[in-house]
């Protein structure tokens, strides 16, 4: 099923671009065909142009661009920017071209040499004297200019419009995660409900008969720990509040916990109860979790032997909590993608501890999950960065 529902989403995917690619294809298509007719009309109108001229030379004065006919004929063609010269290029006449390029010969010439790329100028000859003659140097419309540049335009909108559609999709594809992962977050509480509560009834018969009481004890304390689990799940998805808490005993109750639980050969250190509290706004179930997750990761990287340092830190506006471990380390370019779900280096397990983990800091706790340092076969340091909080 999951091969076919991603075999559909590729094939999706793959007529999406189709489609897309298709539609500029043609977009572009027409729009040059509009472009190279709109092009020949300008150049229509202009040849009528020096038509008009050549047939209102009788006037010996060469006064045929003041005529009423011409001035008529050039006006219905009013975006088309020009320069008209006498046969020594001076300028006779101009429309839509600046003064500073007129008045200017280096500029002038340039704007010339421009046209004449653009079109082939167009001579303009007088009946009364084949020596003199005026000449029209023409360029491209505004309109025709966006013509030209429309169809790029169409392109950018088509992509964007593609882009938009996959960030949609993958959104949405998101949510349905989250949904999924939450609803079988708070199913998971609630089944792991009925066995706890009847763990809590066996401790206590356990508690009144002959037996090693030490062993009943650490038995309690793993079930409590279990309850705290099954509290974290549950809060999986809920709004959760925040109240300031203080971090060195928070902390400090995970390491305890997991110290008594490592192999012999790892050494588990801490400072926070030897140094001044801080506090932090914290929803305290959930911040354990993400200690938790961050020792039991380093604990896989030392495979048996090594050692790990939890270590708490502070300045004026922000509580670090480092787990430092003498591990296998993790390659530089890994070092964010080991918080992306399912990326694991493990033979087992699913890589969502550290992905939940940044979850829970960065969104439930407004901070900052990062690593730090890490080098091959020296070790790894984690930081989780939070707001302080000052009573």
């Amino acid at each position: 099923m999951k091969i076919r529902t991603e075999f559909f989403s590729f094939r999706n995917r793959v007529v999406v671009i189709v489609v897309g690619v298709t539609l500029g294809a043609l977009s572009l298509l027409y729009t040059n065909d509009m472009a190279r007719r709109l092009k020949e009309k300008e150049q229509h109108d202009v040849a009528l142009w020096a038509h008009a001229m050549e047939r209102v030379t009788r006037d010996v004065l060469g006064g045929s661009i003041q005529d009423p006919f011409v001035a008529d004929i050039m006006s219905n063609g009013n975006n088309i920017p020009f320069i008209i010269t006498n046969e020594n290029l001076e300028v006779i006449n101009s429309h839509l071209i600046p003064e500073k390029i007129i008045n200017h010969p280096g500029r002038l010439r340039k704007q010339i040499d421009k046209f004449s790329v653009d079109n082939p100028p167009i001579p303009v000859k007088f009946f009364w004297s084949s020596q003199h003659y005026h000449i029209i140097f023409y360029g491209k419309s505004a309109l025709l200019k966006s013509l030209y540049y429309f169809p790029y335009v169409q392109l950018l909108v088509i992509t964007a419009f593609i882009a938009l559609g996959f960030i949609a999709f993958r959104s949405s594809k998101h949510d349905e995660q989250n949904r999924v992962w939450i609803g079988l977050a708070k199913e998971t509480a609630h089944q792991l409900g009925t066995p706890t509560s009847s763990l809590l009834g066996w401790i206590e018969y356990l508690r009144s008969q002959d037996v090693d009481q030490t062993a009943v004890e650490e038995m309690n304390k793993d079930l409590t720990h279990l309850m705290k689990i099954v509290d974290r799940f549950s809060k999986i998805g809920s709004e959760t509040p925040l109240t300031p808490a203080n971090i060195n005993e928070v902390v400090g109750e995970s390491v305890m916990y997991f110290r008594k639980r490592i192999p012999r050969n790892v050494t588990l250190d801490y400072n926070g109860l030897a140094i001044a509290p801080v506090q932090a706004n914290i929803n305290a179930a959930l911040f354990e979790w993400v200690v938790e997750n961050l020792m039991k990761n380093s604990l896989d990287a030392l495979q048996g032997h090594g050692a790990i340092d939890v270590r708490i830190s502070s300045d004026d506006r922000s509580v670090m909590i480092d787990v430092k471990d003498t591990g296998k380390g993790i390659p530089k370019s890994n070092w964010k993608r080991i918080f992306e779900p399912g990326f694991t280096t493990k033979t087992r397990g699913w890589g969502l501890g550290l992905s939940l983990s940044r979850r829970i800091v960065e969104e439930y706790h407004q901070g900052k999950i990062a690593v730090i340092d890490s080098e091959i076969g020296k070790g790894t340091t984690i930081r989780i960065t939070l707001k302080r909080h000052f009573a």
